[in-house]
C-alpha cells in the first residue's frame, strides 16, 4: 500500500474536479445570460455584424471548413429563440433567488413572530422546515436551469456547422409555452 494522494476522478465526458454542483452552476449563470446574448445577437445582426452574432452572442464558435455562414435571418430566429428561452431561465433564476432567500436564509429575511409559519413557533424549528423544503426547488431550479443551457446548445447546433437533434425545436417550444401559463398562472393569483 502507497501513500499517493487519489487520482482524480474522471467522469464520463472527460473532465475532472468536483463533480457535478460546479457544473450546474456554471450552467446556471449561462442560462441567466441567454435573454442579453440573445438580444445582442440579433442587434449584432440587424447592424450587420453576424459573424460576431453568431460566435460572441450565440457562442456557435468556428464553422467547419468549407461550411457556409449562416444567413441574417437565420441568425435574427436563433436571436429570438435564444431571448425566449433566456426570459424562462430568468424567471427560474428569480424561483430560485426567492427559494435561497425565503428557505436557507429564512432567520435573516423573516424576522416576524413564527406562531403560524411551517415549524413554528420557534424560529430555530420555521428555519428548519423552510430549509428543508428549500432544498429540492433549488436542486431542481439548478437541473431546469442547467437543462435551459443544452436546450440551447442544440438549438443552435446549426450555427456551428453540427446537426441537429429532431426534439430540440419542438422541447423548446413547449418549454417557451409552459414558461408563458406559468407567468399567466402567477399574474392571475395575485391581489
Amino acid at each position: 500500500m502507497t501513500n499517493r494522494p487519489p487520482a482524480a476522478v474522471q467522469r464520463p465526458d472527460g473532465s475532472a474536479g468536483p463533480p457535478r454542483l460546479a457544473a450546474a452552476a456554471r450552467h446556471a449563470g449561462l442560462a441567466v445570460t441567454l435573454f442579453p446574448a440573445g438580444a445582442l445577437a440579433v442587434c449584432s445582426t440587424l447592424t450587420g455584424h453576424r459573424e460576431a452574432a453568431r460566435r460572441r452572442w450565440l457562442r456557435a464558435g468556428p464553422l467547419p471548413l468549407g461550411a457556409p455562414a449562416p444567413g441574417a435571418l437565420r441568425l435574427v430566429l436563433h436571436g429570438a429563440l435564444t431571448i425566449l428561452l433566456g426570459v424562462l431561465a430568468l424567471l427560474l433564476a428569480a424561483a430560485l433567488a426567492l427559494a435561497v432567500a425565503r428557505g436557507l436564509l429564512y432567520g435573516f429575511v423573516d424576522r416576524a413572530p413564527h406562531d403560524t409559519s411551517w415549524g413554528g413557533p420557534s424560529l430555530a424549528g420555521a428555519w428548519l422546515a423552510h430549509f428543508a423544503v428549500s432544498l429540492p426547488c433549488v436542486a431542481l431550479a439548478l437541473v431546469i436551469l442547467t437543462g435551459l443551457t443544452r436546450l440551447n446548445r442544440h438549438t443552435t447546433a446549426p450555427l456551428r456547422g453540427e446537426r441537429r437533434p429532431a426534439w430540440a425545436l419542438p422541447t423548446a417550444a413547449v418549454s417557451c409555452v409552459l414558461g408563458l401559463l406559468l407567468v399567466v398562472a402567477f399574474v392571475r393569483q395575485l391581489p
